[in-house]
């Protein structure tokens, strides 16, 4: 039997002048509690080779409320507080596992206000939500109603860009459930003329919800630029204006994608996507924002959770599958095939739509790894006769030998290696 799913419900709220004002005060004083422990943090690795853990960075703040400097931090709840000192706890361990980057310094202007209620600080009863210091409820918009007879275990208070207030409820949800399985597959190619193409020959149209509102946004922006730089009010007042513009951008193209892959999910049981890699592709200046339009990330994102959630499979092709070259027919991969080539015909005289090719494409790939885990990798060599695995070989005893410093091997040979071969399958399964 599956455990079960926890997730977070979040609600538009409206707070009143001293609720504002009083969450304002919160956020500040979690910012500057996370970028003290930071400091402490980062000064003992440095110089003294030590780690602090979660247990030390509580004691020191409170050490800290005690100072004449930073009394004020007696006047919020402390929950908060300690909240951030865990997820500070928890952005090291990602980084000492090699998940995430080194934790950041949070800023005001560029980090989004937030601060997390544990149960203890907030009373959550006959749908009212209350928080600790606070004498009235906040004036939630309930969007949509919790799920029966459950109550929610943290609660997360946020303001975004765009001066909006929201509240997020995080609780376990009875509800999702693994639904019926079913014989049904898909692939799915991701484009920019079409936001997804299925091996089912369907095709969904990309909204460009950015490209709609850029005029607009671009007339926003401008005006921002002319504002003299500083925290003057007409300076806020445009900042906020932009921020707006692109919220509604946001927000569309996430109600979008979270109706696409609802019904993917629902639809099949297994569904093959390739894996992508988005981050290196935004390099390329002219499709770069077109591709960030597109959130093929976020797509995977929330298809991965989804599958987990109902009981579906999900499994990642390969980025170096030639899928549109190939011919789903005869097997046969041409040498060749641009991107301005939308239709073409094989030798064996099979006359392929390129996108709806390469969907089927994926999707046999995907089911043989699925069935038999037989690798989908091309066969290729690198210059000078040595295969991939070879290349991959020599670099990382290039890497790891002690004689050479890693700046020398990134800018010598392996500035100059191919892309190295995968020595494990073609494809890997997300469940």
């Amino acid at each position: 039997m599956s455990s079960p799913v926890k997730r977070a419900f979040k609600y538009r709220f409206y707070p009143t002048e001293a609720q504002a004002a009083e969450l304002s005060r919160t956020f500040g004083c979690v910012r500057k509690v996370y970028n003290l422990a930071l400091a402490v943090r980062t000064e003992a690795w440095t110089l003294r080779r030590e780690r602090v853990n979660y247990n030390r960075t509580s004691a020191l703040l409170t050490e800290w409320k005690r100072t004449e400097e930073l009394a004020y931090l007696n006047a919020i709840s402390s929950v908060p507080l300690q909240q951030c000192l865990r997820h500070l706890d928890s952005a090291f361990t990602n980084f000492f596992a090699r998940r995430a980057r080194y934790p950041r310094f949070k800023s005001k202007k560029r980090s989004r206000g937030a601060a997390e209620y544990t149960s203890s600080a907030f009373r959550f009863r006959d749908g009212t939500l209350t928080l600790a210091k606070m004498v009235e409820p906040l004036r939630v918009v309930w969007s949509r109603p919790l799920p029966p007879g459950v109550k929610p275990t943290t609660v997360t208070v946020s303001q975004d860009a765009a001066g909006r207030w929201f509240v997020s409820l995080r609780c376990t949800d009875p509800s999702v459930a693994p639904l019926p399985a079913i014989d049904t597959a898909v692939g799915v190619d991701v484009g920019l003329d079409h936001l997804l193409t299925l091996s089912t020959g369907d095709k969904i149209a990309n909204p460009r919800y950015e490209l709609r509102d850029r005029a607009r946004l671009a007339k926003a922006q401008r005006a921002l630029s002319r504002k003299a730089d500083g925290d003057g009010a007409n300076r806020a007042k445009a900042r906020r204006r932009v921020a707006r513009i692109q919220a509604r951008v946001t927000d569309r193209r996430r109600d979008h994608l979270h109706k696409i892959t609802t019904r993917l999910v629902r639809e099949n049981q297994t569904i093959v996507v390739e894996d992508l890699n988005v981050a290196g592709m935004l390099h390329n200046g002219r499709l770069a924002r077109a591709i960030s339009d597109a959130a093929w990330s976020e797509f995977r994102s929330m298809l991965t959770y989804k599958a987990l959630w109902y009981g579906r499979e999900v499994i990642a092709v390969d980025r170096w599958f030639p899928s549109s070259k190939r011919c789903s027919v005869c097997g046969g991969v041409r040498t060749e095939m641009p991107l301005r080539v939308r239709a073409w015909t094989c030798g064996c005289g099979a006359t392929h739509d390129r996108d709806v090719n390469a969907a089927r494409n994926i999707l046999a790939a995907g089911l043989a790894v699925s069935a038999c885990g037989a690798g989908i990798r091309p066969h290729r060599n690198s210059p000078g006769g040595q295969s991939a695995v070879k290349q991959e070989a020599l670099r990382r005893e290039l890497w790891e030998s002690p004689s050479h410093s890693r700046g020398e091997v990134k800018s010598g040979l392996l500035a100059r290696a191919p892309r190295p071969a995968a020595t494990s399958a073609a494809a890997s399964r997300v469940r």
